[in-house]
């Protein structure tokens, strides 16, 4: 199979990129990625080498690499190739839809945060470039097409947790932007047939996870005895799955004939609010509760998130197979031995800096004057 995950050296994309090549050593994989502030090729080194990692000219990385004019895409020996690009790029993109048979998008905005600061990238990225990649899978008959949505789109889930034919509503521009290309990518099946499944899963945890989200902030914070700050009362819950039962499922979907042009829920049931998976993370570090810090709430902060994931459930078979316990553990432990991974984002991007200022330490600030 010659497959194309866009958006492969984020969190979530660079776990499945991990899983795939360990359980299919023989497919042909070809990464597409901006390499925006959470697109790290830290997250993919034990696959790079020179001859399969294709960078922008402006794009300074300690690997070694090819600069080039003109990208020839063609599979290395060893069946692996990053590709620095956007998926907004209709040319660059339709140059590596040529090739290729599947396609997983991954690639997004992705940060509740960050879009309430600033929507447009969202809109351009998870909508205008959901349009570019469907034109192509269009253009050159794309044998499957799996949209990475997000439980999001569904907005509150009040009485009981959102089932795939729950209304959309979206409370942030992140959200909003998701379910454009969520919707877009439906249409491209109910008008074109083409071969589209939609999946919307839960909240994900596990390693090489970005860390301005909850958890591994809260873990490297309390590993360096930081504030852990917690939005309004942390009464807010979400529903948690370990990245690679997330994979998991996206796998059986990927190598299905079943499914075309349906949407699939992916979660585990486990429903925790945002104080419990403090008070987890502190206990599991033998850290104290004086590190919680009450901070002013975000703006249409969602008070739950849930999901039915019996359709998936019923369809494929699946079920997860890592228990939440297991997989804080197995996280916690992670970011414990990779400090360097985390260290050189916290210590050293500005980006990073200069967000937690503006969305944690003048939060406290505002919080305090109120």
């Amino acid at each position: 199979m010659n497959l194309l995950i866009t958006g492969g050296a984020g969190f979530i994309g660079s776990n499945f990129v991990r899983y795939i090549l360990k359980k299919y050593p023989r497919y042909k994989v070809i990464i597409l990625d901006k390499l925006t502030y959470a697109g790290n090729l830290d997250n993919l080194k034990q696959f790079l080498n020179p001859d399969n990692l294709y960078l922008n000219k402006d794009y300074l990385t300690k690997y070694p690499h090819h600069l080039v004019d003109e990208l020839k895409v063609s599979f290395p020996s060893n069946d692996f190739l990053f590709i620095q690009g956007d998926i907004c790029d209709a040319e660059l993109v339709g140059r590596i839809f040529s090739r290729v048979d599947v396609v997983v998008n991954f690639a997004a905005e992705t940060h509740v945060d960050r879009s309430i600061m600033e929507a447009g990238s969202f809109v351009t990225t998870d909508v205008y470039g959901t349009y570019v990649l469907l034109e192509a899978a269009k253009k050159y008959r794309i044998r499957r097409y799996i949209q990475i949505s997000t439980d999001e789109v569904y907005g509150e889930a009040i009485d009981f947790p959102s089932r795939e034919d729950a209304p959309l509503n979206p409370k942030s521009p992140y959200a909003a932007s998701k379910a454009g290309g969520d919707r877009l990518a439906f249409s491209y099946w109910a008008t074109y047939n083409l071969p589209i499944i939609v999946t919307r899963c839960v909240n994900n945890f596990g390693p090489y996870q970005f860390p301005e989200k909850l958890i591994p902030l809260f873990i490297t914070n309390a590993l360096k005895g930081k504030p852990l700050p917690v939005y309004g009362d942390g009464k807010n819950t979400r529903e948690w799955i370990y990245a690679e039962d997330h994979c998991r499922a996206l796998d059986i979907i990927m190598h299905s004939q079943d499914g075309v042009g349906e949407v699939f829920n992916i979660g585990s049931g486990i429903e925790k609010s945002i104080l419990d998976i403090t008070k987890i993370i502190l206990k599991v570090l033998g850290k104290p509760d004086t590190l919680i810090q009450f901070v002013k709430d975000r703006a249409g902060h969602v008070r739950r998130h849930a999901v039915d994931t019996e359709k998936m459930r019923k369809k494929f078979n699946w079920s997860p197979q890592i228990d939440f316990e297991e997989g804080m553990e197995r996280t916690v432990r992670w970011y414990v031995k990779n400090k360097s991974w985390w260290r050189e984002i916290k210590e050293k991007s500005k980006d990073y800096q200069e967000y937690y200022q503006k969305q944690y330490i003048l939060r406290e600030r505002t919080k305090k004057q109120d």
